[in-house]
């Protein structure tokens, strides 16, 4: 019983502290308030307070210096003065994080006369919820944010717009009719989205990347959204997630490539071609006028030895359209590494007879490919590569007229 009466006593002890005024807190507000006010003053003194005695109170009064240096420049651009925007930013985020400590001391829980449990200091919670409130509604940080983000400190954006958006989600705003006052409405997304772009332009990786994962789902720039988060993914070597933020955007937006397209060049470049195959059939499903993804599809398929799949899909984009120059080609380019194949395996036939018959078969499958790389050629001339395919062609038939001609185009291009 003893030790419970002493503990009270120590509690009550407690509470009278945070109940005394710091004289240093007085003197610091005497030159806030001041018909001139000195913000330098108050700002050295504030900061004795706070050594002094770090209560609730010196932190409130401590915000209210940014506070009050913002409402003066606010005041004398009413009046027709200029405003330093980067010295109204700095006094909003100081007094931002001043009172952000300010309530975490105020909001801490004691015990009353009673023995009742009591908040340390109420009137400096309501005061600074209504000052929170002010800033969020008057749009204080977005203001600051917009204007560092035109002279590209992207990262200082970020800070100004990551502090307003959070300002609905602070402890200390919960209370109902404060949520009411704050929707999550078609601005507060907009500017959540803002806030990810900074993120992404200052290389804030994880936080653009948590921003983003929050309005992925939305309809605020939903294709952008999704298309920054790939990118990020990307940027931290997370092949898992860019992997899963494509496949998931590729059945969202079935009619934005980009995610498609994405998606099979990550398929194809980690070899798997089957699967980015798969996904190129369900394109074409959805798409089937796209000529490019039949064009893709074949050179899979080519690859894949699909040898018969790969003429369909060149034929099926020729269909699309016939000025297709590489789906040509691609059908030449078929028959030529089937030859070449048929040559690598000629190299191995011991038998004189044998050899010379599989050497036959093997320039018969050349000879096939031929006309399609001359049609590729005259489709598009400067094509390079279908320039030298042409010259090795040639020499293998002796054909030295077509074979001095397509030489000189070589050597002029």
């Amino acid at each position: 019983m003893k030790k419970s009466l002493i503990l009270a006593a120590l509690v009550l002890m407690s509470a009278g502290c945070f109940a005394q005024k710091n004289p240093l807190v007085k003197k610091a507000k005497g030159y806030i308030m001041a018909e001139t006010p000195d913000f330098s003053a108050a700002r050295s003194t504030i900061a004795e307070a706070l050594e002094a005695e770090p209560s609730a109170e010196a932190y409130y009064w401590a915000g209210m210096i940014g506070y009050q240096e913002m409402t003066q420049e606010n005041y004398g651009q009413m009046m027709g003065k200029g405003i330093n925007q980067v010295k109204v930013g700095l006094a909003v985020e100081e007094s931002y994080d001043y009172w952000l400590k300010a309530d975490e001391l105020a909001t801490a829980m004691t015990l009353d006369k009673k023995g009742r449990e009591v908040m340390v200091d109420p009137k400096t919670h309501a005061n600074i919820t209504k000052k929170m409130l002010e800033y969020y509604k008057q749009q204080e940080l977005v203001k600051y944010g917009v204007y560092l983000n035109e002279q590209r400190d992207f990262e200082g954006a970020f800070q100004a717009f990551q502090k307003h958006i959070a300002i609905p989600d602070l402890p200390m705003m919960q209370d109902p009719k404060l949520q009411k006052e704050m929707p999550r409405d078609t601005i507060y997304t907009q500017y959540k989205y803002y806030a990810a772009i900074f993120a992404v332009q200052s290389e804030r990786h994880e936080d653009a990347i948590a921003i983003l994962e929050q309005l992925k789902d939305g309809d605020f720039e939903a294709i952008s959204t999704n298309q920054f988060l790939y990118q990020e993914y990307v940027a931290i070597n997370d092949t898992a997630k860019f992997v899963e933020t494509l496949q998931n955007a590729v059945v969202r937006f079935p009619q934005e490539p980009w995610f498609l397209q994405n998606l099979i060049n990550y398929y194809i470049y980690s070899g798997q071609e089957q699967t980015a195959v798969e996904y190129l059939s369900q394109a074409i499903e959805r798409e089937p006028n796209v000529a490019q993804y039949h064009l893709i599809k074949g050179n899979l398929n080519e690859n894949l030895g699909n040898y018969d799949a790969a003429m369909a899909d060149f034929d099926n984009a020729l269909k699309v359209d016939p000025t297709l120059a590489d789906a040509v080609a691609g059908k030449g380019r078929v028959y030529y590494n089937q030859a070449v194949k048929l040559n690598e395996a000629a190299a191995l036939i011991s038998d004189n007879k044998e050899y010379k018959k599989a050497l036959d078969e093997m320039n018969e499958v050349f000879r096939q490919s031929l006309p399609y790389f001359e049609e590729a050629h005259r489709m598009n001339p400067e094509d390079r590569a279908y320039m030298q395919i042409l010259k090795g062609l040639y020499y293998r038939f002796h054909m030295d007229a077509k074979y001095e001609e397509i030489s000189e185009k070589l050597n002029n291009l």
